[in-house]
């Protein structure tokens, strides 16, 4: 289950986030398992990660980043337009 964020928790990671480009693009044919595999890995590498969504229809993007959401564990921080920002805290024990 993704972790709830504070008001204050989602400002300072939109402040971070900021300045990041997308580093996983999902294309039309959704969230797929190499997809998923991106993220996972992207959020592992990065921990705060910026995904762009193609589609044109809005609530098929919703869906979507819902989905990947749940997919990844992740928080979502923010969603703009087509792109969605996740958090997930670090796992250093690794």
């Amino acid at each position: 289950m993704p972790v709830a964020l504070t008001p204050r928790e989602r400002a300072a990671l939109k402040a971070r986030a900021h300045a990041l480009e997308p580093v996983v693009s999902v294309g039309n044919a959704g969230l797929t398992e190499s997809v998923a595999a991106e993220v996972e890995r992207a959020i592992v590498a990065h921990e705060l990660i910026k995904v762009k969504i193609a589609g044109a229809d809005r609530d098929a993007r919703e869906a979507l980043c819902d989905a990947i959401c749940a997919r990844v564990d992740a928080a979502e921080v923010q969603r703009v337009g087509k792109v969605l920002v996740l958090w997930r805290k670090r796992d250093d024990r690794a």
